[in-house]
């Protein structure tokens, strides 16, 4: 099967043309084909096909001209490949992939001297053509393309009459040149080789008439004189010279070969190839080592080598090797390879330079300067002539290029590393193991030099499978060594662009490394480095410059933000481990840490205002006021005391800026739990407590990153058992004890709780046993444990009156009447509950008066007070939407619904009820997610929904079980009950209710133990 763009469209075999349908269909083939093997979206397929004026059925029509090529190609020719189509044709196949192969044979024997070769590969390659490029395609958007082939293959046409003159064949050539030059009057290059032609043929004066028409031409239509080169021919055959000089220069083509598994890039190749075609003269792709700078300079080189009829030159300059090449060798090279004689190469850089521009003015050549180490080796290699095209790749942005556009080169995307890894190591092995695949690409940091590595490494070891090498490059402390093949290896990679650095900057990378963080402002280098924030900033642009460190973002505190690749993070840890004392480690980590600390203690109001209203924060003694920590972050130790929270749930500083602790905690805890793990490393266990600590009472309840906690807690609780620190011991279990309580864990709870509680007891902390008391009681009210859950929290609150604080105080007595609540204890209740509303208003905590006010509002609705309960739950749940809580909002409107469904506005409870058990499901909170079907289940019973009713009660039931929660399986089997009677099956419901009231009776639910009673009567 061939397929044809050097003419009219066409696919088919030798024997003739496939029916491919009307234009449209050519023209989506052709879009197809320009790049193949390479998805085009279905909007550039619309936009190519009809372009400023699509029809509104574009995507269907695309879809049915898809299915019409499809039917008419081979199968699987055409794929589908999100967002658009791919079409993969094979090697030698497409008419323009066999004209480029000739035209670079032709070209390179040419550069060789050989014209009988290179006049036999040109005119082959000449002859592939059919007509006009694109023909029978209609698209403006193909426009360009089409005019871009027209154009190569007359330059072709161009290089083949060059080669035949070479070998004394003028007298032929006068007439086809005679034709062209009608054909193209205002072109140049034609009417200097008819002129050569006509003069080498011993038809002078017609040569001398062939320059005169082109020169009136010329002045008559577009008011310009003929170019140099037509000039200086002129001149040559005036004077009568036996051997005029050849037209043609010799044609460097010195470009490598395009590299066969380029991937991705789109937007950057056209972006590079843009700025070539708009005459842009200096185009710099400047990236990090690896990213495939090389690559796209390559590809985008071959995609405009066209433009370019007087060739390529290629250098690699070796910027950052210990050797990298100088200005004098490198225009030696070029002198040499434009045919100047090796003699006649002057010696001084200035005189080469000058000899190198002269040589290639009016003609037009692009030069790709591969790897260049900066702006002063760059230089004298530039041009003089606009005609000339100039690419350079670096890891330096080189800022100092006049007129030079930047193009910066990134990561490749999830997918485009993908495809790379298949094109290497082969597509089956990557179908067969997408997630092995997915964690190749991930470990390699989507760094096409890596990526590439990793699938050399695969495809050289058929019984290794994908998971295997998964599995290898997942330890980091082996992944660098992982990542070699042959000549090629990441760290070598990375080693080079450290070379270039200070010793300041390569001390600063280093300590990242081994500190560790996802991401970092500025400040965070200040304290490595153990300066002000001027001078990190000068050493952080240095890293940035050499693309070893890259911005991210401004954070909610207005700071840049930098980011390490964690390829270039594994090998600064390395460094680290060799060049970096224990000592220096310590100092650095305390520095850091420090810094935290600072920041996290100056958020401790608003910290407070959410921790008081969950559980009565544990506060360790904070930062010394004389530590240098708080120099490096701008934050004071007494900031604190200036902190207060606002109605938003912000934290506004002393200075009036507000502050979002809520995003900055989103932002900073990946880095503050590595911080935790540094510490802990280096049994910092004071500091690793007491940041754990802090993260404990702010960021995680705040963001439910379950496994961050643990892995900071964890952490931190083995330094201070290795170290004997009882009192951070104790802290620490109590925040496992709350964690487990998140996680609905109870059990451990408990046991997490009763053994912090001793540990508070024998050191004599009154705070922590108030503290570990309420928890305790909470954990026992969720399982049902009602007169376990009073015990704990009477004694709470009689160890929470000494210490004077209102957080403390209302928080313990919140969760008391809750208790109190469930046991049916409605005096009780109502007294704790008033108490912690005031309490909390004396605090300030707005979360927590929203948490009062929703228990006071299912108080009212437990005793049949349903306006006062629906008022109550309205104002609640509209504090927690103004303070961004949406899980406790959730909590409130399902109270709200339920309270609802009492008063009879079943089909007003249902929709409120459907969206809050999507979002207890999307929260993944199964405690929630049970309340929710429970009441939905009680929703669909009140409407004689029994079929759904059922459905519900019984997944809830299940939830509650699996929780180990018998109290609210009991509720729910009381529900069942109902539900069974509605049905007509009397023992089944008979039986449901005895179950219930056992469990209401055995925990102590009083009321609800005597409602059930009542209905076994």
């Amino acid at each position: 099967m061939e397929f044809r763009l050097l003419g009219p469209v066409e696919a088919g075999p030798e024997t003739g043309p496939l029916p491919l349908g009307g234009t449209k269909s050519r023209t989506l083939l052709a879009a197809l084909l320009l790049p193949p093997g390479r998805t085009v979206s279905t909007d550039r397929l619309i936009d190519v096909i009809w372009g400023d004026d699509p029809p509104p059925t574009a995507r269907a029509l695309v879809q049915t001209y898809i299915s019409g090529l499809r039917r008419a190609l081979p199968a699987g020719v055409i794929e589908t490949s999100p967002p658009g189509y791919r079409i993969t044709v094979a090697p030698d196949s497409l008419d323009r992939d066999r004209f480029d192969t000739l035209v670079a044979r032709g070209r390179a024997a040419a550069a060789r001297g050989r014209h009988a070769e290179a006049s036999e590969a040109l005119r082959a390659a000449t002859a592939l053509w059919r007509g006009p490029a694109l023909s029978g395609v209609r698209s403006d958007a193909l426009v360009a393309e089409a005019t871009r082939l027209d154009e190569q293959r007359l330059v072709v046409t161009e290089e083949r009459i060059g080669a035949d003159l070479a070998l004394g064949h003028a007298d032929q050539l006068c007439g086809e040149l005679t034709v062209l030059v009608a054909q193209h009057p205002t072109r140049e290059p034609l009417r200097a080789l008819l002129m050569t032609a006509l003069h080498r043929s011993g038809r002078t004066a017609e040569s001398l008439a062939a320059y005169r028409q082109g020169r009136d031409l010329l002045v008559g239509e577009l008011g310009i004189e003929p170019g140099p080169e037509l000039a200086r021919l002129h001149e040559a055959i005036l004077r009568g010279a036996t051997g005029p000089p050849a037209v043609r220069h010799r044609v460097p083509a010195q470009l490598p070969p395009d590299p066969a598994d380029f991937t991705g890039r789109e937007a950057e190749t056209a972006r590079v190839a843009g700025l070539l075609e708009q005459g842009i003269t200096v185009g710099v792709i400047s990236g990090p080592g690896g990213v495939g700078k090389s690559a796209l300079a390559v590809h985008v080189a071959h995609r405009v080598a066209s433009s370019y009829p007087d060739g390529v030159l290629h250098v690699d300059l070796r910027g950052m090797s210990p050797a990298p090449a100088s200005p004098a060798e490198v225009l030696g090279r070029f002198l040499r390879a434009l045919d100047v004689d090796p003699s006649a190469v002057p010696g001084s850089v200035e005189e080469r330079a000058g000899q190198y521009r002269s040589l290639i003015a009016g003609r037009k050549i692009l030069l790709v300067l591969d790897d260049a180490a900066g702006e002063q080796q760059v230089r004298p290699l530039l041009p003089g002539d606009p005609g000339c095209g100039v690419l350079i790749t670096s890891r330096n942005r080189l800022p100092g290029l006049a007129g030079a556009r930047l193009v910066e080169l990134g990561m490749l995307s999830p997918d485009e590393a993908t495809t790379l890894l298949a094109r290497v190591v082969g597509d089956d092995r990557v179908a067969g193991d997408p997630d092995a695949a997915a964690e190749i690409v991930t470990s390699c940091g989507r760094l096409p030099l890596a990526v590439r590595i990793a699938g050399a490494r695969l495809a050289s070891r058929r019984h290794w499978s994908a998971h295997l090498l998964a599995r290898r490059l997942g330890d980091e402390r082996r992944r660098l060594d992982e990542l070699l093949a042959g000549d090629q290896q990441v760290r070598a990679t990375i080693e080079l662009s450290l070379r270039g650095l200070e010793p300041r900057a390569q001390t600063v990378l280093r300590r990242l490394g081994r500190l560790g963080p996802s991401d970092f402002p500025c400040w965070v280098v200040a304290a490595l480095l153990d300066t002000d924030l001027d001078d990190a900033e000068t050493v952080v642009e240095q890293l940035v410059d050499a693309h070893l460190v890259d911005y991210t973002y401004v954070d909610h505190a207005g700071q840049i933000r930098y980011r390490l690749h964690d390829l270039v993070r594994i090998y600064a840890r390395e460094q680290a481990e060799v060049h970096e004392t224990r000592a220096d480690l310590v100092a650095v980590t305390t520095r850091v840490t420090g810094g935290w600390l600072a920041l996290l203690d100056r958020l401790r109001g608003h910290i407070a205002d959410r921790a008081t209203s969950g559980c009565i924060p544990l506060w360790l003694p904070p930062p010394s006021a004389d530590s240098p920590s708080a120099a490096f972050t701008g934050a004071r130790p007494d900031d604190s005391a200036g902190a207060r929270p606002d109605d938003s749930g912000g934290a506004q500083s002393d200075a009036g800026a507000v502050v979002d602790p809520r995003g900055w905690l989103d932002v900073e805890q990946m880095s503050l739990v590595t911080a935790v793990e540094r510490a802990a490393e280096l049994d910092l266990h004071d500091t690793a407590v007491r940041l754990a600590s802090l993260l404990c009472a702010s960021s995680y309840p705040l963001n439910k990153i379950i496994d961050l906690w643990e892995r900071a807690h964890g952490a931190a609780l083995a330094a201070a058992r290795r170290a004997g620190n009882r009192l951070g011991e104790a802290v620490l279990i109590t925040a496992l004890g709350q964690l487990r309580y998140e996680q609905d864990r109870y059990p451990e709870s408990r046991r997490h709780l009763s053994d912090a509680l001793s540990i508070f007891r024998d050191l004599g902390d009154q705070r922590g046993e108030a503290a570990t008391l309420t928890a305790l009681g909470l954990a026992c009210r969720e399982q049902g444990y009602l007169p376990e859950a009073r015990h704990f929290l009477e004694r709470a609150m009689a160890a929470c009156d000494p210490l004077h604080d209102e957080g403390a105080i209302a928080h313990c007595s919140r969760i008391a009447g809750s208790v109190y609540l469930e046991q049916g204890a409605f005096t009780e209740a109502a007294d704790c509950l008033h108490r912690a509303l005031g309490a909390y208003r004396r605090a300030g905590s707005h979360r927590g008066i929203a948490l009062t006010l929703r228990s006071i509002g299912l108080m009212h609705r437990a005793t049949g007070d349903l306006e006062d309960a629906e008022r109550v739950l309205i104002e609640a749940t509209g504090m927690f939407r103004q303070l961004g809580d949406l899980k406790v909002e959730g909590y409130s409107l399902r109270a709200l619904a339920k309270t609802h469904l009492r008063m009879g506005h079943l089909d007003r409870a249902l929709g409120v009820l459907e969206a809050v058990l999507h979002a207890d499901r999307h929260g993944r909170d199964r405690w929630a997610e049970g309340m929710t079907l429970r009441t939905l289940g009680e929703l669909h019973l009140s409407a004689g929904r029994l079929d759904d009713a059922e459905k519900h009660l019984d997944a809830a039931l299940e939830i509650f079980t699996d929780l180990e929660m018998p109290l609210f399986a009991a509720r729910t089997q009381r529900d069942i009950a109902e539900l069974m009677q509605a049905r007509g099956r009397s023992g089944e419901a008979e039986e449901a209710r005895r179950r219930a009231l056992t469990t209401f009776s055995a925990y102590g639910a009083r009321e609800h133990a005597e409602i059930t009673a009542t209905e076994l009567l």
